[in-house]
C-alpha cells in the first residue's frame, strides 16, 4: 500500500499539510461548542442571568458548527482531488507497464484481471485516500482531545465510556477477522465475472450459431452468484456494526445521565448545577470518543480491501521485464532489410520442451521468405522472435546484422511492419487505423493512407462508405467483414514503409483472387523490402524466394517451391493436400 502512496507528490504532500492544519481547526471547533453548551446550561438555571449572555454563547456555537462545516468542505475537497489525481498516476503507472510486459508476463495475468486491476483495484485505493485519509486524521485527533477534556470529569462516567469503547471495539475486531480474509475472494471472483462476460461478448456470434445462449447465461448466473453471495455475506457481517454503534451510544448516554442523576441527587444544592452542566458536556465527549473509534473501525474495515487490491496492483507493477531495451538507436552499418537465424532455440518459460530447435535461416534485402509447416510447427513462434514479443532461449536473431537484443525496442519496431494472424482494428477513423503505423508522430501523409489502403485491395470498400476514410470503425471492426480487417491491418504496415514486412498467416481470412491481386500489387510495391510470411496455403507461398518448412519446431527443408517438392516429404504431403497430383506434376 505505501509503496503506491509514493506517487504523491511534493504538491500533494502540500496539500496534504494543509487539510492536516484544517482538520486539527475542524475538530478544535467541534469540540468547543460542548463547553459552550456547559455554559449555557449553567447560564439558564442560574438566577440573574442574562439572555444577552445566552444568545452570545449560543451565536459562539453556531459560529463554531459554520465554521467546521466549511473546513470540512474544504477537507473533502481537497482530499477528494488528492485521491483522484493518485488513482490517475498509478492508472496511467500500470497501463504502460502492461505494455511494456513480454507476452509470457501478460500470461500470467489474464485480461479480465488486468482490467479488474485497472479499475476496481485503482477505485479502492482512490476511496481509502478520500474517505480513510480525512478519518486517519481526524479520529485520533478527536479521540485524545476528547478524552482529554472528560478526564477528572467523573470516574464513573469515565468508566461507563470505556466499557462502551471496549464493546464497540470487540464487535469491530469480531467482523474484521471474519470478514477480512473473503475481501481476495471478492476480488478473484470479480475478475471471473468479467472474464465470462468478455467471453461472450468476444464470442456472440459462436454463442448464437450454436445455440448456447443458455448454457452462457448459466455460466454467468454461477459466476454473478457467487460474487453476489459473498458480497452479501460481507455486507451483512458489516450491517451488524451499525446496530451495534446505535445501541452503544444510546445506552451510554443513558447510562451517563443514570449516573449522573444519582450523583446530583448526592450533591448539596451549590454543586448541582455544576454537575448537571458537567453530565451535558462529559455526554457530548462521550459521544465524540465513540464517534472517533467508529471512523478508526471504518478505517480499519476499508483498508484490508484496499490492502488486497494495492498488493494486486504492485503484483503487476513490480513484475520484472523479462525483455529489456538494448542501446542502439540508430543505424551503425549499411545493411538494410537483412533477417537472419544463428541456432535459435525457443521453449516458453516453466516448459519442459523446446518449440523451436536450432533454426538457422537467411532472408536478405529484397527477398520473401514463406514459412510453412503443420499446426503446431512453431512457425508463428519463430516469426513472433523478430519483434521481440520473446526472446529466444539461445542463439540470435540479428537484424540488419546485429543482434536484436541489442536495439532500442522502438527503433527496432520502426523497421518492422507487422500484421497480426488476427485482423486488429481500433475504435477509431479508417485514416487513422491506417495511419497508427506512425507511431502517432503524424508522419503518414493523406496521400500515402489512400496508396497503402489501394495496394492493400481495400479502396473499392472503404471509398463506398458513408464517409470514405473519415468513417469511424466499430472497436474490434465489428461493422467491416473479416477479410476487409485483414485488408485494412496489411494497408496500416504498407502505410509505414518498413525495412521487414511480417505477415503472421495474414491471408488466411482472404479469398484467392483476393490474394493473389494483393499479393502481386505487394510485390511491385515493395520491391526492395524483405517480407517474412507465415502461410498455410501453397498458393501464397510457392513464389516466394525461399521456403522454410517446419516440423515439430524444426526446420525439414529450405528451398524454392519446386526444389521442395522433390526434396521434402514434409512440404509434398502439405502441398498434396492442397493440389491435385496432376497439378504437381505439371510444377515438378
Amino acid at each position: 500500500m505505501f509503496k503506491l502512496f509514493k506517487n504523491f507528490g511534493k504538491k500533494d504532500i502540500a496539500v496534504m499539510l494543509i487539510c492536516i492544519i484544517l482538520i486539527v481547526l475542524q475538530v478544535w471547533l467541534e469540540l468547543k461548542m460542548p463547553d459552550y453548551m456547559s455554559e449555557i446550561t449553567v447560564l439558564v438555571q442560574t438566577e440573574g442571568s442574562q439572555m444577552s449572555d445566552i444568545l452570545a454563547n449560543g451565536g459562539y456555537m453556531m459560529a463554531c458548527a459554520f465554521g467546521s462545516l466549511v473546513s470540512a468542505i474544504i477537507v473533502g475537497y481537497l482530499v477528494a482531488n488528492l485521491a483522484a489525481t493518485l488513482s490517475m498516476k498509478i492508472r496511467k503507472k500500470l497501463f504502460t507497464k502492461v505494455e511494456n510486459l513480454a507476452m509470457n508476463e501478460v500470461k500470467r495475468f489474464s485480461t479480465s484481471s488486468l482490467i479488474t486491476r485497472t479499475t476496481n483495484d485503482i477505485t479502492q485505493i482512490q476511496m481509502l485516500v478520500a474517505m480513510g485519509l480525512q478519518m486517519a486524521i481526524k479520529a485520533p485527533i478527536t479521540a485524545v482531545w476528547a478524552v482529554t477534556k472528560i478526564l477528572n470529569k467523573s470516574w464513573q462516567w469515565s468508566a461507563i465510556t470505556g466499557v462502551g469503547v471496549l464493546i464497540l471495539m470487540a464487535v469491530i475486531i469480531a467482523i474484521m477477522f471474519v470478514v477480512v480474509p473473503k475481501f481476495k475472494i471478492v476480488q478473484k471472483l470479480t475478475d471471473k465475472l468479467n472474464g465470462v462476460t468478455r467471453e461472450n461478448l468476444t464470442g456472440i456470434r459462436v454463442v448464437r450459431a450454436f445455440n448456447a445462449e443458455e448454457y452462457q447465461e448459466n455460466k454467468f448466473e454461477k459466476a454473478n452468484k457467487d460474487l453476489t453471495n459473498q458480497q452479501m455475506f460481507n455486507q451483512k457481517a458489516f450491517a451488524l456494526l451499525s446496530p451495534v454503534m446505535y445501541l452503544v451510544m444510546y445506552f451510554l448516554t443513558l447510562s451517563i445521565y443514570y449516573v449522573g442523576a444519582h450523583l446530583i441527587n448526592d450533591a448539596n444544592f451549590a454543586e448541582k448545577i455544576t454537575l448537571f452542566g458537567n453530565m451535558v458536556v462529559f455526554s457530548s465527549y462521550a459521544m465524540q470518543v465513540i464517534m472517533a473509534f467508529l471512523m478508526l473501525a471504518m478505517i480499519f474495515m476499508m483498508y484490508p480491501r484496499a490492502q488486497v487490491s494495492a498488493k494486486r496492483i504492485n503484483e503487476v507493477l513490480d513484475t520484472d521485464i523479462t525483455i529489456k531495451d538494448g542501446k542502439i538507436d540508430k543505424d551503425t552499418n549499411n545493411i538494410k532489410g537483412e533477417v537472419e537465424f544463428k541456432n535459435v532455440s525457443f521453449k516458453y518459460p516453466d516448459a519442459d520442451d523446446y518449440v523451436l530447435e536450432n533454426i538457422s535461416f537467411k532472408a536478405n534485402k529484397g527477398e520473401t521468405v514463406a514459412f510453412i509447416g503443420s499446426t503446431g510447427s512453431g512457425k508463428s513462434t519463430l516469426i513472433n522472435l523478430v519483434p521481440r514479443f520473446y526472446d529466444s532461449t539461445s542463439g540470435e536473431v540479428l537484424v540488419d546484422g546485429i543482434n536484436i537484443k541489442e536495439y532500442k525496442q522502438e527503433f527496432l519496431h520502426t523497421k518492422l511492419g507487422y500484421v497480426s494472424q488476427k485482423a486488429v482494428i481500433f475504435n477509431d477513423t479508417v485514416a487513422n487505423n491506417i495511419s497508427y503505423g506512425d507511431n502517432g508522430k503524424g508522419k503518414i501523409s493523406e496521400e500515402k493512407i489512400k496508396k497503402a489502403i489501394e495496394v492493400a485491395q481495400a479502396k473499392e470498400f472503404v471509398e463506398k462508405m458513408e464517409d470514405g476514410y473519415n468513417t469511424d470503425m466499430a472497436e474490434g471492426g465489428t461493422n467491416v467483414s473479416g477479410g476487409q480487417k485483414q485488408r485494412l491491418s496489411i494497408a496500416r504496415a504498407i502505410a509505414r514503409d518498413p525495412e521487414i514486412y511480417i505477415f503472421d498467416d495474414t491471408f488466411s481470412a482472404l479469398d484467392y483472387k483476393t490474394d493473389s491481386i494483393l499479393r502481386k500489387a505487394l510485390k511491385d510495391y515493395t520491391k526492395n523490402a524483405t517480407i517474412l510470411i507465415v502461410a498455410q496455403r501453397i498458393g501464397t507461398i510457392m513464389n516466394a524466394d525461399k521456403i522454410v518448412v517446419l516440423d515439430e519446431g524444426k526446420i525439414v527443408g529450405i528451398g524454392k517451391h519446386k526444389e521442395l517438392l522433390q526434396k521434402c516429404d514434409v512440404y509434398r504431403q502439405i502441398a498434396l493436400s492442397q493440389l491435385t497430383k496432376e497439378e504437381l506434376d505439371a510444377e515438378k
